[in-house]
């Protein structure tokens, strides 16, 4: 069985040494061994694809506030920089976002695999209209959380806990591959690992990396 890919969590999310979601929290996660890793994209009020979790940073909301003033990573400068040596698992937190990203995964297509990932079907369905070549996944933490049938997905992305080994199997018997969020536990990364998931996301990569690796 091969292994699954290991993912940071908003880069090493875990470490103190930088702050999430930033180029050198990235860095840091490849260099913890990993194979790449999520993060997070909103759009600042002019109109670029900015990195960040919230909708709010050091008081300013990201869908009112130029990004010139925000002083976040931009999608393009995350693109640019791991587009060819990571595995990008790009999660939309808003609608507003999908030409954005279009307009810059042909600019620096990733050469080591991605999906765009939201919890939010209508983001994915809209993304899917309009440039259907993208590669679908969809985040959910609660069993009754149902993604539209017509959507053609390439990953389910359940949170651990919801997930048995027949979870997998019953996604895979459905021709998509299963990613695994937040496991921060070594018990919990190697149970996902036997139990064949495709790629395991995690806060603590050097935690991940030496139990799966």
């Amino acid at each position: 069985m091969p292994r699954p890919l290991l993912l940071g969590h908003r880069g090493a999310r875990a470490s103190k040494q930088v702050p999430e979601n930033t180029l050198g929290s990235f860095e840091l996660c490849l260099a913890h061994g990993c194979d790449g890793f999520e993060f997070d994209v909103r759009r600042s009020c002019d109109g670029v694809a900015v990195i960040c979790h919230d909708p709010a940073v050091r008081g300013l909301r990201i869908e009112s506030t130029a990004e010139s003033e925000l002083a976040l990573p931009t999608l393009d400068q995350v693109l640019q920089q791991f587009s060819a040596k990571a595995f990008l698992d790009i999660e939309l937190k808003t609608p507003g976002v999908e030409e954005l990203l279009i307009r810059a995964l042909r600019q620096h297509p990733p050469s080591q695999g991605y999906v765009v990932s939201s919890f939010l079907p209508e983001v994915l369905t809209e993304l899917h209209s309009l440039e259907p070549s993208i590669p679908l996944g969809f985040l959910y933490d609660r069993a009754a959380q149902l993604p539209p049938p017509a959507l053609p997905l390439a990953w389910m992305i359940p949170h651990f806990k919801l997930v048995e080994q027949r979870t997998i199997e019953e996604v895979h018997a459905s021709g998509q591959k299963a990613m695994v969020w937040t496991a921060n536990r070594a018990a919990d990364m190697r149970r996902l690992a036997g139990w064949g998931v495709d790629a395991i996301i995690s806060d603590e990569t050097e935690l991940l990396v030496q139990s799966v690796r």
